[in-house]
């Protein structure tokens, strides 16, 4: 009868060696672990920076390019030379587009801020409050739910467009930019309240939170120091998924007519522009049919990540 050889002197197999050095790995690692195996998730984060990357590099040339008007390729369809062809004043819509998908990521991306800033702070201070206060926060917020948010953003337009570009020197475009992410960021941050407030009232009753107010630690420093790290992971994949929703809004509002003043472009306004064009006799595709485009691919990668983010930043999945 041969002996067999110690257990700890036998080969492991591959999968033995991979949960032997799981418990060595940081979280951190083990997120972008998962991460990396949501496929869709990295597929959406790779094409979201070659299009970021392209914004940027792009951005000398789209900046002095993006107005400048050749009537005569006036509608001139898609070519080798001009692969997204040119609008119905002859100018060039690779370069409309391509800075209008920054403006447009500029607006998602300010908005997700304001709206994260917002809603985490009203959500954790309601939270820890508790009582009448954290009634009458929540109530303002199921106020705010009822109200159309066209209204708020047309509303907040009207009222400080005008003094916030005085206080930039007369530059109204800019002003409008910056008072549509923060119209957008200020009727978005109601979800974000809410999750926040759950996740805080969980977690103030756990017994660190219970040991850090025993060690003489204020409301402030437990928020600060205990309860908002623990909230890292549902506030990123919020935010990842803030964004495509203020793209989208951003992207309605000037398909309406009440966003991004022209001639900057978004790409609302450029389909906006494209749905113009089409008609029964003539129809130039190509001013509607790349601005659509970009935008779905972008909102269809942006929720990709999102979603990976979510499974990989899950504390129980670890």
């Amino acid at each position: 009868m041969t002996e067999q050889p110690p257990q700890s002197l036998m080969p492991q197999s591959s999968h033995d060696r991979a949960a032997d050095d799981l418990p060595s790995q940081s979280p951190a690692q083990q997120s972008w672990r998962r991460f990396r195996r949501h496929k869709p998730a990295v597929i959406g984060g790779i094409y979201l920076l070659v299009l970021v990357g392209a914004m940027l590099v792009a951005l000398p040339w789209t900046l002095q390019n993006y107005d400048k008007q050749q009537l005569a390729l006036s509608r001139t369809p898609p070519s080798l030379h001009h692969p997204f062809g040119f609008d119905i004043l002859g100018r060039d819509m690779l370069h409309r587009c391509l800075f209008g998908g920054l403006i447009s990521f500029s607006v998602g991306i300010g908005a997700a801020l304001v709206s994260v800033t917002v809603g985490v702070l009203w959500g954790a201070i309601s939270a820890l409050a508790g009582g009448r206060v954290d009634n009458v926060m929540m109530r303002l917020v199921d106020i705010l739910y009822g109200l159309p948010y066209i209204l708020l953003v047309i509303l907040m337009k009207v009222a400080f467009e005008s003094p916030l570009a005085q206080l930039l020197g007369g530059d109204r475009q800019m002003a409008n930019i910056v008072i549509l992410f923060l119209a957008i960021g200020s009727v978005s941050w109601l979800t974000m309240s809410r999750v926040v407030r759950g996740q805080v009232l969980s977690l103030r009753e756990m017994p660190f939170v219970e040991a850090a107010r025993a060690a003489g630690v204020g409301p402030m420093g437990v928020l600060v120091r205990h309860l908002l790290p623990n909230l890292v992971g549902p506030i990123v994949v919020y935010a990842t998924l803030t964004i495509p929703q203020a793209i989208l809004q951003e992207s309605f509002l000037s398909f309406l007519g009440i966003g991004v003043a022209p001639p900057i472009p978004t790409w609302g306004s450029l389909a906006a522009d494209g749905v113009a064009a089409i008609n029964t006799v003539v129809s130039f595709w190509w001013m509607l049919f790349y601005p659509c485009l970009l935008l779905g691919t972008t909102l269809l990668a942006l929720n990709f990540v999102g979603d990976g983010l979510r499974d990989a930043l899950d504390p129980r999945e670890r």
